[in-house]
């Protein structure tokens, strides 16, 4: 793994770190219990589900419903699963800790390399790195929650959308590509204001229908 890779992936985990702890401020500021949110990261560790979990029980919803709401957000794990099956490897506890760390930057780290070893490498490190700086961040917002208020006023949240938008910005150079996520980005707006949080980013993977049919 070659340095600029590496000064990437160090970058983006300063950034996920500090979204992390705008999920823990968030978490305790509304109510929860301090291991609620820790608990959460290191068992589940998906950023955006997460948050729409919590979302729905800081607004009053059940326990299930934040669940739902968690898995729809991350039903696209299925596509990215079949995007690095090749890094994995075959045997099932690789499998297993690779799914857990299967997150958008990890894999969007991964894509970017041209060949399976850089593909490996750039996985499995940006993944065990985000997983630690994730975790680090929430606790750091765990304690400092009542100190920073309200972390969405900082604009914290934002941070994790705007990386993943800088890392995938090389693959749109193709235009199938291209038009597969314009597709999905579209679809995603127009249904945002009637469908639940969540949902829209679901249905946008029918962008990938025009890559498909091309």
């Amino acid at each position: 793994m070659d340095r600029v890779l590496l000064r990437d992936v160090a970058l983006v985990c300063v950034a996920d770190g500090v979204v992390g702890a705008s999920f823990g401020a968030i978490a305790v500021s509304g109510g929860q219990a301090p291991w609620v949110p820790v608990a959460m990261s290191l068992l589940v560790f998906a950023g955006g589900a997460q948050f729409a979990a919590l979302g729905v029980v800081l607004a009053g919803g059940s326990s299930i419903a934040a669940a739902i709401a968690g898995l729809v957000l991350n039903s696209r794990h299925l596509p990215f699963g079949f995007a690095v099956a090749d890094v994995l490897g075959g045997r099932l506890p690789a499998r297993l800790l690779g799914t857990h760390v299967m997150v958008d930057e990890s894999v969007a780290f991964a894509i970017a390399q041209q060949d399976l070893p850089r593909r490996r490498a750039a996985f499995w490190t940006s993944g065990v790195l985000l997983f630690v700086a994730w975790n680090l961040g929430v606790l750091v917002g765990v304690v400092m929650g009542r100190l920073i208020g309200d972390p969405t006023a900082l604009g914290l949240d934002a941070a994790s959308p705007v990386v993943l938008l800088a890392l995938v910005l090389p693959s749109l150079r193709d235009r199938a590509t291209l038009r597969a996520a314009a597709a999905g980005a579209v679809i995603a707006l127009v249904l945002t204001p009637i469908l639940p949080p969540g949902v829209p980013v679901a249905l946008a993977l029918l962008g990938l229908l025009l890559v498909v049919r091309r």
